[in-house]
């Protein structure tokens, strides 16, 4: 797979952790390899290695080998994510169960569950079920276990008070931390390491309890952003979305060869052509519908001149591009750009 992401706010939200507990941000993040700038939009994706490796940088300057159950202890999902935002508003637990898979990478990839569910509710027997995670290789960052199902049940009560805890028995794929004792402080519940589940044992009822916040106005506005932001984190990952990437910065400099672009990605032309051919495309063909949204972008609400436009997006002859728009639109782009 295309390598995995998490998002900006997932990494803010672990130095915000860090932050209060006296550790230098900037330190963390240069070691991480993560530009701060980077982080100024919640929505923007960081490589899931460098988060890792802000995550045990961390665990070394503060001298807390428990910071991930800290993190999950202490982040609520509603403050570090638009999914958590969709959850909230969702009517039931279970509805909120499903949007939260539906969108889980928004928040972070993990390998395995590209198109598919990471989580799953599997009947346990006795009025009980599982909710298992899924993820591959659980043990290669176990932070991740610690910190996802600190989330789960450490805010409960808080959010919830009065209300049975639905999380009977916590069950971790590793083996037991020196640590354990923030475990049993955090979890209130029996914990079993070396499992051959990575899973919570919940009450089966917990599903359709409704949330504490149920708003269907609400949800439908943040489920549509949502949306939109999963169909954006898909289309990173083809490799048409890779070239428009590549493309977008230098479309001004009308140096926009096939050649020149499967160079700038360590590919042939010929391996190029292929690649592109399977996801049902042609280079010409997505510079042209690139060209076309990106004049469509600049033109719209007068951002730019006609003239100014042409040179954006690659074209040195404003009659070319005028006869391009006109192609695209049906309209010139001086008609476009009055209206």
């Amino acid at each position: 797979m295309v390598e995995p992401t998490v998002s900006a706010g997932y990494v803010n939200s672990l130095l915000k952790v860090v932050a209060a507990r006296g550790a230098d941000q900037g330190a963390l993040l240069a070691r991480a390899g993560i530009d701060a700038e980077a982080l100024a939009k919640p929505d923007t994706r960081v490589p899931f290695a460098r988060f890792k490796t802000l995550m045990r940088a961390a665990k070394e300057m503060l001298g807390d080998p428990a910071l991930a159950l800290h993190f999950g202890e202490s982040s609520p999902f509603d403050e570090m994510s638009i999914v958590g935002l969709v959850c909230m508003a969702a009517e039931t637990m279970g509805h909120a169960f499903e949007q939260m898979n539906r969108y889980a990478r928004l928040v972070v990839e993990v390998e395995g569950h590209e198109s598919g569910d990471r989580f799953a509710i599997v009947p346990a027997g006795g009025g009980l079920c599982w909710l298992e995670d899924r993820r591959k290789n659980p043990n290669d960052f176990p932070e991740l276990t610690e910190s996802t199902w600190a989330r789960f049940v450490a805010p409960y009560e808080k959010f919830f008070p009065g209300r049975p805890h639905y999380v009977k028995a916590v069950h971790m794929p590793h083996a037991q931390p020196a640590y354990r004792a923030e475990y049993d402080r955090i979890f209130k519940m029996p914990v079993i390491f070396e499992s051959e589940r990575n899973a919570l044992l919940i009450t089966e009822g917990w599903l359709a309890e409704p949330t504490r916040s149920g708003n269907p106005y609400v949800f439908g506005i943040f489920s549509e952003r949502a949306a939109a932001l999963l169909k954006s984190l898909e289309d990173s990952k083809t490799l048409t979305g890779r070239i428009e990437r590549l493309l977008i910065p230098i479309l001004h400099t009308g140096d926009l060869g096939m050649d020149a672009v499967a160079k700038r990605m360590g590919l042939s032309r010929a391996t190029l052509y292929r690649k592109l051919r399977e996801e049902g495309t042609r280079y010409e063909d997505l510079l042209d519908d690139l060209r076309h949204r990106m004049a469509l972008h600049y033109l719209d609400g007068r951002k730019v001149s006609v003239n100014q436009a042409a040179y954006l997006v690659g074209f040195s002859d404003p009659s070319v591009f005028s006869r391009a728009f006109k192609r695209w639109t049906g309209k010139s782009p001086a008609q476009r750009n009055a209206g």
